[in-house]
């Protein structure tokens, strides 16, 4: 499980920073999404590139989670690091608060993201089965999959 820190001595300067791992092709697809939402107003750096720069979180805690760092100095880790970062959209989502508020969130959160983090190319794949492989224009196959599995449900429980 990864370490959570609430604070660096080595904020950015100017605007937050999401540092995620650059070898990560689920957390590239994410984040391309998120820098979308966004609009400029996150810095979306690797910990390959940056990780020096705040010496009070070790490098191995940046390999097992994302970090949004802001410019007071707060830190973000793991899920709530997505979820902070959507303070910084157009069309904010409470799930920072739900994540800092209701403890089984909390707890279904890190886990759930543990469970990612340690299994990143099946559940890069399943993003794009889910998706599609465009992070700009996500394509709502889960609903078509979904629709499916309710259909056939109906079906066999029509059949009995």
């Amino acid at each position: 499980m990864f370490q959570k820190f609430d604070s660096t001595a080595y904020p950015p300067r100017e605007k937050p920073v999401l540092v995620w791992d650059g070898k990560c092709g689920f957390c590239a697809f994410w984040v391309e999404r998120w820098q979308q939402k966004t609009k400029g107003q996150i810095d979306f750096i690797t910990f390959q590139e940056i990780a020096k720069q705040f010496k009070d979180i070790p490098l191995k805690e940046f390999k097992k989670a994302s970090r949004l760092i802001e410019p007071n100095g707060n830190v973000y880790s793991g899920p709530d690091s997505a979820y902070r970062s959507y303070h910084y959209t157009s069309n904010p989502f409470p799930w920072h608060r739900w994540y800092k508020k209701h403890s089984w969130f909390t707890w279904l959160s890190d886990h759930g993201y543990n469970q990612i983090a340690k299994n990143r190319p099946f559940f890069f794949r399943l993003t794009h089965v889910l998706f599609g492989k465009n992070p700009k224009k996500l394509k709502p196959y889960w609903l078509l999959y979904l629709t499916v599995i309710v259909v056939a449900i109906i079906l066999f429980f029509k059949q009995i």
